[in-house]
């Protein structure tokens, strides 16, 4: 591929193909973590790691071990320990490192191992076939689109206590109404892909 083709597909994967707000994976932590910007942006950073990480290896587990054992069935168990793995090792420098964000995110930062964008994306890399880089800039574009939605909405929903919310609208239904309007504004990016 050519620059402008990466270009392309790195646009593409952030904001045309967003795996959050068009594929709709991923969807528990981005409930979940999005009221306030700095748990927000310490998950986007965290997700952001793991993706591409998880991308990279399960793309090399897939193609050195289970092609070549003939095992590929096990692809989804196997993909999972590495992401189970990756996130264990995140858990253990954030409590080091960012003990105050390691607090913040709570519960939300085990769930990345269950992060369906996460798994998603590893299976989107070897069912397109991606070549080692092609994988790499995918993942990590995704998880920057993925980190992108969520400090969106983080940025939107901290907004909330400035309005009057009409009772029924309180809590979650504002906030998936806003998660609604969000993807609706990113599909408008959909006729960049076709330029």
């Amino acid at each position: 591929m050519s620059l402008g083709d990466y270009l392309l597909f790195i646009i593409s994967a952030i904001l045309v193909n967003n795996i959050l707000l068009a594929q709709f994976l991923g969807h528990c932590p981005f409930l979940g973590v999005s009221r306030r910007m700095d748990t927000a942006t310490g998950m986007s950073m965290a997700v952001t790691f793991v993706m591409t990480m998880a991308g990279m290896i399960t793309w090399l587990v897939q193609y050195y071990v289970l092609v070549p054992l003939d095992i590929e069935y096990l692809q989804t168990i196997a993909f999972i320990l590495v992401i189970a793995s990756l996130v264990q090792l995140v858990e253990i420098v954030m409590a080091k490192s960012l003990p105050a964000l390691y607090r913040a995110l709570g519960i939300f930062l085990p769930l990345i191992t269950t992060n369906c964008a996460v798994l998603g994306v590893a299976i989107i890399n070897i069912n397109k076939e991606h070549s080692f880089l092609d994988t790499l800039i995918f993942s990590f574009a995704s998880a920057l689109g993925y980190g992108l939605a969520l400090v969106l909405f983080a940025g939107i929903r901290e907004r909330y206590v400035l309005v009057k919310i009409p009772k029924v609208f309180e809590g979650t239904a504002i906030g998936l109404v806003t998660a609604g309007f969000l993807a609706l504004a990113f599909s408008g990016f959909a006729g960049l892909a076709s330029h």
